[in-house]
């Protein structure tokens, strides 16, 4: 394991939001490689709840925290130093408020208030930006120090409402514009970072909509034809991403976006 670049033996990965259908996959894949990983959610599991392994799960922790409150993400990351001894990785994936799915507030622009809004973005630039602020010290304290921001391909490209239709699937006003703004956030922290010896770099997915809450009125099929390869995303299709840029294969990659897409933003 030692001597290969894509190793993350030994590292300590705080992942937000990880105990998601798509988090737990990636986190999976992270521990199949080597790595420590500590889940900041809200959402109350074992560790063996999330991956559905217990020798894998031996490697991972679950903290509950409310990652809308600075107070609970510095207790968070108190409690993985005293776990772990250090951090090396933060993964930025959490997204709450009415940020994904369009459950919560919609597509009609129409009928945000102030509120929602501010809610929305909350919950996708805020707490990417509160995480990122609170682990530094943990980083300046290694010398080192590794991010991983999650953008979505409606941080680059506007949703294409005709194939969502009655889906409940549309993107929230609030998400793209917040998901844009990710993606600069993680070019400005790039550059500001780099004299303390900190890489910022982002993965954008686009679509993984869960299989399970599709319906089956031809909405998958309509999402699928607008990738280049035909079909949504899977969460391992992510993995491979996460990985390189958390180990040091990308040692010289700082303020970098990796697209996952399936070709979707590409025409």
């Amino acid at each position: 394991m030692k001597n290969n670049i894509f190793s993350l033996e030994d590292k300590v990965i705080v992942f937000t939001g990880g105990a998601g259908y798509i988090g737990s996959e990636v986190i999976r894949s992270m521990l199949d490689f080597g790595g420590k990983v500590v889940i900041a959610d809200i959402v109350d599991k074992t560790p063996v709840e999330v991956v559905g392994d217990a020798e894998l799960a031996k490697n991972l922790h679950v903290l509950k925290c409310d990652l809308s409150s600075t107070e609970s993400i510095i207790e968070m990351f108190r409690k993985t130093k005293e776990l772990c001894g250090r951090i090396d990785v933060l993964v930025n994936c959490a997204a709450y408020g009415g940020g994904v799915g369009g459950k919560t507030i919609g597509g009609d622009i129409s009928q945000i208030s102030d509120e929602l809004w501010r809610r929305g973005v909350d919950g996708v630039l805020d707490v990417t930006f509160r995480c990122l602020r609170e682990v530094l010290p943990y980083f300046e304290e290694t010398g080192k120090g590794n991010i991983i921001n999650i953008g979505s391909m409606y941080g680059l490209v506007a949703p294409d409402f005709g194939i969502y239709g009655s889906s409940g699937q549309s993107s929230p006003p609030t998400y793209g514009p917040a998901k844009a703004a990710v993606l600069q956030l993680t070019k400005y922290a790039a550059s500001n970072l780099a004299k303390k010896n900190i890489r910022v770099n982002a993965v954008t997915p686009g679509t993984f909509a869960n299989p399970k809450g599709l319906k089956d009125d031809g909405f998958k099929e309509k999402l699928e034809s607008k990738t280049m390869l035909g079909r949504i995303g899977k969460p391992e299709d992510l993995s491979g991403a996460i990985i390189l840029l958390a180990s040091d294969a990308s040692g010289f990659m700082t303020g970098a976006n990796i697209v996952v897409d399936g070709g979707w933003t590409a025409w």
